[in-house]
């Protein structure tokens, strides 16, 4: 199989990094960055030293800089297009990859911010806007890149509406460190990707103030029903988030030292300011620009969240972490469930 990743950050590396060393068949795979230093650098260097540093790239595994644009004819040639960039970069990807016939799949999770016409759309509203012709789909669920990169046991979801992206994104990945499953869910999939990353943000918090694991077993817990409320109101799946992409997102997002979401909590506990938090990390952190969209979209739809919507009061500094705690704590008692 022919395939070409946009994006060589972590995760678009990971990938193709496993695509090359583990595919049970031969993949020709093709990874691509705009930015032409750093493909030259990884040429010469044998790593991304920015993203990867420790993860030699297979001698197998070709690099691009070319431009989009004059990639376009050639986009039509591959058999599977794989776009690995933030979510505020993948409306604009979509728009450039609109016409291709093969199978397309994003790797980001999240919810768009920054555009108020945007409204807080995940990847496959906006793929409805964008380029609503493709073939497309989403590959998520629990996984650090590192991890990926070095071949440990990982299992991943694949979810499209469409058999076909999902049965060429398993033939893609699926290997013996990479399990990776199919889902026809492709809303509850996206939400349980979007969602765990602002409720990492609060567990990190909580870790952060050493409040125990009796608290973060609370948080976890809670902030999975706040993410299947906020799913089935937009019209997933509530057994979806029992899956990879929603318990198991969410459980690694929060509790693993790896995740940037639960760091970005973690430092706000010990009195950095936001901008501080997000810098020292060097890489993005998608629950600091989509906790608000994901609130919004609850408010609008009536769905009460109370956890994201601390963490969104902590990101725009109406209270601090101490208080966070107290006003999740100082709610009315309430019977268990969704």
């Amino acid at each position: 199989m022919k395939i070409i990743v946009l994006g060589a950050g972590a995760w678009g590396t990971a990938l193709a990094v496993s695509a090359c060393t583990n595919a049970r068949v031969g993949h020709e795979v093709t990874l691509w960055a705009r930015d032409a230093g750093q493909i030259d650098a990884m040429s010469h260097q044998g790593v991304n030293a920015r993203y990867l540093p420790t993860v030699e790239l297979p001698s197998n595994l070709s690099l691009s800089a070319a431009p989009l644009a004059l990639l376009g004819q050639d986009l039509l040639g591959y058999d599977l297009v794989v776009l690995a960039c933030p979510m505020a970069g993948l409306r604009g990807l979509l728009s450039q990859v609109n016409g291709v016939k093969a199978p397309v799949a994003w790797l980001c999770k999240g919810f768009e911010s920054g555009s108020a016409a945007a409204d807080g759309l995940m990847g496959h509203e906006i793929l409805s806007q964008v380029a609503p012709g493709l073939a497309a789909g989403v590959l998520s669920g629990p996984s650090f890149a590192l991890e990926v990169a070095q071949s440990k046991p990982t299992a991943l979801v694949a979810a499209s509406s469409d058999l076909r992206v999902r049965d060429t994104l398993v033939a893609a990945f699926h290997s013996a460190s990479l399990r990776v499953y199919a889902n026809d869910d492709v809303v509850g999939v996206e939400v349980g990707g979007g969602v765990k990353n602002v409720l990492a943000i609060a567990t990190g918090l909580c870790d952060g103030l050493n409040l125990g694991l009796n608290a973060r077993a609370a948080l976890i817990t809670r902030g999975l029903a706040e993410m299947t409320r906020l799913g089935v109101a937009l019209g997933a799946r509530a057994e979806t988030f029992m899956g990879l992409s929603g318990l198991g997102d969410l459980v690694l997002t929060a509790t693993g030292d790896l995740s940037r979401n639960r760091r970005v909590g973690f430092a706000l506990s010990q009195g950095q300011t936001l901008a501080q938090a997000v810098a020292s990390l060097g890489h993005v952190a998608e629950g600091v620009y989509s906790a608000r969209t994901v609130v919004q979209r609850a408010r609008t739809l009536g769905v009460e969240m109370p956890i994201s919507q601390c963490v969104v009061d902590l990101l725009d500094g109406k209270i601090g972490a101490t208080q966070a705690v107290t006003q999740l704590m100082g709610r009315g008692p309430a019977a268990e469930g969704l």
